[in-house]
């Protein structure tokens, strides 16, 4: 028996001892694996960066949409070779868009700490709503819908901020915006009416929240593209009826048409201060806005597209003016015609800051139609509305652009699956008498001697008035047959009232373009478009 027990226990020391040398030849235990965890903190969408209390959320769409007359998002055919009818513009424009969100949030002392960013991977058609060989294949230097050649396509970017202590910097929507920008209701990029920030401007901004829902916030913007529209030069020049005079084309776009002047703008000397009273509720929103703009003119001498001649530093320049801009909006929710029905509103009025009226997602147009016309001679009739801040002539004041517009949407819900949206908007843009009287001895004539400008002759029952209001009517449909898919049509209507009567002889458009030197009848115009969308939001 005792021979066994030292049997068993030697064995069981053998083995002991065999296991531990084993077990120093095996690897060290790995450390648990960190699983993503959801950040309730924010809203849905939100998990923990592994190893870090940062939040985050990767978001966006997949958008596809087709404009038939107009271009890419619903721009109506209100300028260039789709608004004079000649067979270099496109029946329909379209763009498929991929938009990637990422928005960062971190919890401090100080609050949120925030940074989002949004870039759009898209590609369009060529020449947006155009193929005229002289503004795609001749501008190649400066002419970006060249990266939708075949194969190509381009990245574009909305809105990059930081957000921290009540602060933003960075490019983000101006405090002098509502919070549905240019889209109380719509499809389209392109309702006139009041300011749109939706793509962002670089700026930087201060908010504070008084509580209850009210908030006051206060900004400077960078104005270069989103605070300006042009400023007239209203100089005369000789012309021929093929190149026309300082208002009657650039001669670096093949959209200018006649009545449009150069652009005198200088540099930026000052941003755009801005700001905003703004109320949120349950019932709504209630917001006013404030806007001061600096209009910076160049030199007394230019040539007849605005550029400078070597007399230019030495004839000095208009004075800066200050400009600016009001705005009230309104939303109301919680409608009794159903659940999620809202109705949306905003006024504005500009002073010397006219893009806050005429306004898209982009630059601000001018526009330049053609139509029919029953007048005995004339060729066509034609429309055009000249876009600016101010004008001045050679060793004048500026005179600033007064102009104001109102704009909103009703919006429907009939069940879980279809919506409706009416939407529409009017615009007024006012020349002052001194402003009128510069614009109209410009656009007639005589040039600097007394002599009269060649290549335009006017009728008899001819009256010249830059003023001009421009309105804007539509709907759109959507349907949702699941959650974030949504396919969606919109038609819309845009209508130009011009205030010239009578007729001119002339050519009516840029020298690119195939118009003939003819009689146009000065008339009313308008144009339809229709679009098709499909997006799905992730």
């Amino acid at each position: 028996m005792k021979m066994v027990k030292s049997l068993i226990l030697g064995s069981a020391a053998g083995l002991i001892a065999m296991g531990g040398a084993q077990a120093a030849d095996l690897p060290v235990k790995a450390k648990a694996v960190e699983y993503v965890r959801i950040c309730s903190l924010y809203g849905a969408g939100f998990f923990y960066i592994p190893g870090t209390d940062t939040c985050l959320k990767l978001g966006g769409y997949l958008r596809v949409d087709t404009t038939f007359n107009g271009g890419i998002y619903g721009g109506p055919a209100w300028s260039g070779d789709i608004a004079q009818g000649n067979r270099y513009r496109d029946y329909f424009a379209a763009r498929s868009r991929l938009a990637l969100t990422v928005d960062t949030r971190t919890a401090t002392e100080y609050g949120v700490v925030r940074t989002f960013g949004q870039a759009n991977i898209q590609f369009s058609t060529l020449g947006n709503n155009t193929f005229n060989p002289n503004s795609l294949a001749t501008n190649l230097g400066n002419n970006t819908n060249l990266l939708d050649a075949a194969g190509a396509g381009y990245v574009a970017v909305d809105q990059i901020f930081l957000q921290f202590a009540g602060f933003t910097f960075g490019k983000s929507v101006s405090a002098f915006a509502t919070p549905w920008n240019g889209y109380p209701g719509n499809n389209n990029s392109f309702l006139i009416g009041g300011p749109d920030y939706v793509t962002g401007v670089n700026n930087i901004q201060y908010t504070a929240q008084f509580g209850n829902g009210v908030s006051g916030t206060i900004g400077l913007d960078e104005p270069t593209v989103y605070g300006r529209t042009s400023l007239g030069y209203l100089a005369t020049f000789p012309a021929t009826a093929a190149t026309a005079t300082a208002l009657a084309v650039n001669p670096a776009s093949s959209v200018s048409t006649l009545g449009i002047a150069p652009n005198a703008y200088g540099g930026v000397w000052a941003p755009d201060i801005v700001g905003n009273i703004r109320v949120d509720q349950a019932w709504g929103l209630f917001q006013i806005s404030g806007l001061a703009h600096l209009v910076n003119g160049s030199y007394n001498v230019l040539t007849s597209a605005g550029l400078p001649t070597a007399l230019s530093e030495i004839s000095g320049h208009p004075e800066s003016k200050w400009g600016g801009a009001v705005m009230a909006a309104l939303q109301i929710k919680n409608l009794p015609t159903g659940p999620g029905d809202d109705f949306k509103i905003d006024a504005t009025y500009a002073h010397g800051a006219t893009k806050a009226v005429i306004s898209t997602s982009g630059a601000s147009p001018s526009f330049g139609m053609f139509g029919g016309t029953s007048r005995p001679g004339a060729y066509q009739s034609y429309g055009f509305g000249y876009t600016s801040d101010g004008v001045y002539v050679p060793g004048g004041d500026i005179q600033l652009t007064d102009a104001w517009g109102v704009r909103g949407a009703f919006n429907h819900n009939w069940d879980p699956y279809w919506s409706t949206s009416l939407w529409g908007s009017y615009s007024q843009v006012r020349y002052n008498g001194t402003a009128t009287a510069q614009y109209c001895a410009a656009f007639t004539g005589p040039v600097p001697g007394g002599a009269a400008v060649s290549g335009r002759a006017f009728s008899a029952d001819f009256t010249c008035d830059p003023d001009f209001n421009v309105a804007m009517v539509g709907a759109v449909t959507r349907w949702t047959p699941v959650k974030n898919l949504t396919f969606s049509a919109e038609v819309g209507a845009f209508f130009l009232d011009q205030k010239m009567t009578g007729a001119i002889t002339a050519q009516a458009a840029g020298a690119t373009s195939p118009k003939p030197v003819a009689t146009y009848e000065f008339r009313d115009q308008s144009t339809v478009f229709l679009n098709i969308r499909a997006q799905r939001n992730f």
